[in-house]
């Protein structure tokens, strides 16, 4: 005998998600897929399959993603030690071949054929294709000399962004998955923070939702509580008291200028929970750290 109770349950689930599928529907958002959700393999398969039902209700996402943990292993492998600078990794020429080898090969394409087995069409880029992302060289102002500024290596800031091939493949309905690597004037090669990446191709593309997937609730006040929603004065205040630090600095920096170029709402999730992006843009019960620009 059917389950009336669970069958109803689902029904119910698919009526709350109407108005947001009507609110989304041709509408775009960027995601930032990092942390646990790409290394544990049941929430690797749930993040494609929730791209693609995504897809199919009419909403355009596009995947930006890094790749610190697989970066960090094959650099333990050749004896090297990866190196942080206010959330920025220092990226010297050996260490910007392994960044390429792994964002560009392996990662990139394991979430491109992730999301083709669950149904969809996913195309993968880095900032390279098409004149995606031009960059230059980032320097780091120094915390203890305020007036120098530190060189990590083959680091870029992003100087512009085309966004005529993402345009193009979104068009004709495919999600592209993009690498967060640059290229320079002169043909240098840049690993970018994928963050920054993301924050910024939704502010070109006019993205309804930026959302950015951690290993964290959201953003978090010194007890460790979930603060939901932020303003651009509290977030300055989390700053100046070093609640945020490392790798929260670049997430909640491009967070903030997505807010106040134009993004209507970015969202900082944990991609530890099961369907997270499906119950952030879907559903009422948002989950994580709300970024408004004032």
């Amino acid at each position: 005998m059917t389950d009336l109770r669970s069958a109803s349950q689902k029904v119910s689930t698919l009526v709350e998600a109407l108005p947001y599928i009507r609110r989304f529907h041709g509408k775009t958002i960027v995601v930032k897929y990092g942390g646990n959700a790409m290394t544990d393999d049941a929430l690797k398969q749930g993040f494609a399959r929730d791209v693609v039902l995504l897809r199919l209700v009419g909403i355009h996402v596009v995947v930006v993603h890094g790749g610190g943990p697989q970066i960090e292993d094959l650099l333990s492998r050749v004896g090297k030690k990866g190196e942080f600078i206010q959330g920025m990794r220092v990226t010297d020429a050996e260490t910007m071949d392994i960044v390429e080898m792994v964002l560009a090969g392996k990662v990139n394409k394991e979430i491109v054929e992730l999301i083709n087995h669950a149904g969809g069409k996913a195309v993968g880029l880095t900032g390279q294709d098409g004149g995606l992302i031009r960059a230059r060289k980032m320097m780091i102002p120094s915390q203890d000399l305020p007036d120098q500024a530190l060189d990590i290596g083959m680091v870029g800031e992003i100087e512009s962004v085309d966004p005529e091939i993402v345009r193009s493949l979104l068009g004709t309905g495919f999600t592209p998955v993009i690498a967060p690597i640059g290229s320079g004037r002169d043909g240098e090669t840049y690993n970018i923070n994928a963050d920054l990446v993301a924050g910024k191709i939704a502010e070109i593309l006019k993205a309804e939702k930026l959302i950015l997937m951690t290993n964290t609730p959201g953003v978090l006040d010194k007890s460790g509580q979930l603060i939901t929603g932020l303003s651009a004065k509290e977030i300055d205040q989390l700053f100046a008291d070093a609640t945020l630090s490392g790798g929260m600095l670049p997430k909640i920096s491009s967070a903030l200028d997505a807010a106040k170029s134009g993004v209507q709402s970015v969202h900082i999730i944990d991609g530890r929970v099961p369907n997270s992006l499906l119950l952030e843009i879907l559903t009422n019960e948002g989950v994580g750290t709300m970024i408004r620009s004032h």
